[in-house]
C-alpha cells in the first residue's frame, strides 16, 4: 500500500527564560532522517495488532447537565468540533483506532499525532474491511505523525495549521498527552514549559473548523506531573471516561464534568 507523505522538519523554538529550545537536546530522527517526524501510514513500522475485540457500540452517557447534542450521541463518535478527552483506562492511547471507521466512512480526513506510538494500520484494515471498504480508500484520508519525545509532540502540535493547509483534516487525534511530559529523563522545568506550549497550541486550534480528541493515559501515573492532566481538561468542550460495564464487561464511555475530575487531582 502506497504512503502518503509530507515532509515535516521542526527546527527547535526558544523556551522562556533562555533555555534550551525546545527539543533541541532531545530531537530523536525518525527513519534515519534528519526531519523530526514525517506525517506518513507506515505500514512497515507498525506495531503489533490489537489483539482485543471489537468493542460493542452503545450510547454515550452524556454529562448531567449536558446538551440535548451530547444525549444524543452515537457510539464512537468523535465531536465534530472543540477538544475532547477521553481517558480511564491503560488502553486508552490504542482505543482511538475505533472512532476512525465512522469518521473515515464519511469520508472525512484525520490527522493523528501519535505520541504513545499506538497507531496500528493492520487494525485500521481490518476494520475497513468489516465495513466492506478497500483499506486503500482509509489510508487515503489519514495521515499520522509519530513524536516519540514530549518535545516532538508539542512542536507537532504547534505545526497543525500549517498541516491541515497541505492536508484539510476534519479531526485531529492525539495520543499521550500529557503522558510523554511525565518522562523522567525530562527536567520538571523542560517538561512544565513544553506541556504549556503544547496547550497554547491546542488552544490556538479552537477557532478553526476541526474536532480535537485527545486519548490519554495520564490518571495512571503518580507525582506533581500528574496535575497536567487537569490543566488540559480544563481547557476541554467534552471529559469521556472509558469504563468496563459490570455486567457484560464490554467497554462504555461516561461523560465527566471536569470539575469533579479537578477535585481528584
Amino acid at each position: 500500500m502506497a504512503s502518503n507523505n509530507i515532509p515535516v522538519a521542526i527546527p527547535g523554538s526558544p523556551e522562556a527564560g533562555g533555555a534550551d529550545p525546545v527539543g533541541a537536546r532531545h530531537a530523536v530522527p525518525l527513519q534515519g532522517h534528519a526531519s523530526l517526524s514525517q506525517l506518513v501510514w507506515p505500514m512497515q513500522l507498525s506495531p503489533p495488532p490489537l489483539t482485543a475485540p471489537l468493542p460493542q457500540g452503545r450510547p454515550l452517557d452524556a454529562p448531567s447537565g449536558g446538551t440535548g447534542e451530547q444525549q444524543g450521541r452515537k457510539p464512537w463518535a468523535l465531536p465534530p468540533s472543540g477538544l475532547a478527552v477521553f481517558y480511564g483506562r491503560p488502553e486508552t492511547p490504542r482505543l482511538f483506532h475505533y472512532f476512525l471507521p465512522r469518521l473515515l466512512a464519511e469520508g472525512k480526513q484525520v490527522l493523528c499525532l501519535d505520541g504513545a506510538n499506538r497507531f496500528d494500520p493492520l487494525l485500521v484494515a481490518r476494520l475497513a474491511r468489516q465495513r466492506g471498504i478497500a483499506a486503500r480508500e482509509f489510508n487515503r484520508r489519514i495521515r499520522v505523525a509519530r513524536a516519540f519525545t514530549c518535545f516532538q509532540l508539542t512542536e507537532l502540535l504547534a505545526r497543525v495549521p500549517r498541516f491541515i493547509e497541505k492536508f484539510a483534516a476534519d479531526a485531529l487525534i492525539v495520543t499521550a498527552l500529557p503522558d510523554l511530559y511525565f518522562d523522567e529523563d525530562v527536567r520538571d522545568r523542560e517538561a512544565a514549559v513544553a506541556f504549556h506550549h503544547a496547550l497554547d497550541a491546542l488552544r490556538a486550534l479552537a477557532p478553526l473548523p476541526l474536532g480535537v480528541a485527545v486519548f490519554s493515559d495520564a490518571t495512571s501515573f503518580t507525582g506533581p506531573r500528574r496535575a497536567m492532566f487537569p490543566q488540559l481538561t480544563a481547557q476541554a468542550t467534552e471529559l469521556w471516561r472509558f469504563a468496563l460495564d459490570g455486567e457484560n464487561g464490554k467497554l462504555r464511555l461516561i461523560g465527566e464534568e471536569r470539575n469533579r475530575l479537578q477535585d481528584r487531582f
